[in-house]
């Protein structure tokens, strides 16, 4: 696979900030500003001198950032639910979230490697965060194809995921999900008809 314009870490990045709306339990994870900082915390470390994104979003954070980032979640969201259906439609919608953030790649040089990196020129939190999960998510389409986007498959569940896999059969957001819908597979053909 190309090194392209992501890490499994920017990609996870995009998938956890559309799982902190969980729409089957009607739980929001970013209500409020408090909770976005915890979020960026998580995938931001500070010691990351090299993430632009983790740079950008360490300015204190208002509710005007908070309303933002929960859009771009929708974008995000969006994106991955309707890629593996409508790959045009996400694309414009990776395609308009670039530009809106005012993405650019830049060439970075670290411990004898090269690699490209989608940056924003604003300090915008949302924008450095649609920097690095869109530009993460249009090179997992690039490079691997739009069917490796989706939704857990399971009953009860609206989890999306990235399936970052050889064999890109990913079904299920977790082992979890896939273990209860193998369970009622079991149980299901075990009942008596």
């Amino acid at each position: 696979m190309l090194d392209a314009c992501y890490s499994p870490a920017a990609v996870q990045t995009a998938v956890d900030l559309a799982n902190t709306l969980k729409p089957v339990k009607g739980e929001d994870a970013l209500e409020t500003v408090e909770q976005l900082r915890d979020f960026l915390d998580d995938h931001f470390p500070a010691e990351s001198p090299s993430s632009a994104a983790g740079q950008g979003v360490r300015r204190r954070l208002s509710r005007a950032d908070l309303a933002e980032v929960r859009a771009l979640r929708e974008t995000v969201r969006a994106l991955l639910e309707r890629a593996s259906t409508d790959a045009a439609g996400a694309a414009a919608l990776i395609n308009d979230g670039l530009r809106d953030s005012r993405a650019t790649p830049v060439l970075r040089h670290d411990h004898d490697r090269w690699w490209t990196e989608v940056t924003s020129d604003t300090d915008r939190c949302s924008a450095q965060l649609a920097a690095t999960t869109l530009s993460a998510l249009a090179s997992v389409i690039a490079t691997l194809g739009p069917a490796r986007l989706g939704v857990c498959a399971g009953p009860n569940c609206r989890a999306t995921y990235v399936d970052l896999s050889r064999n890109g059969s990913k079904q299920y957001c977790t082992r979890t999900c896939a273990h209860r819908a193998s369970v009622a597979a079991y149980r299901s053909r075990q009942s008596p008809r």
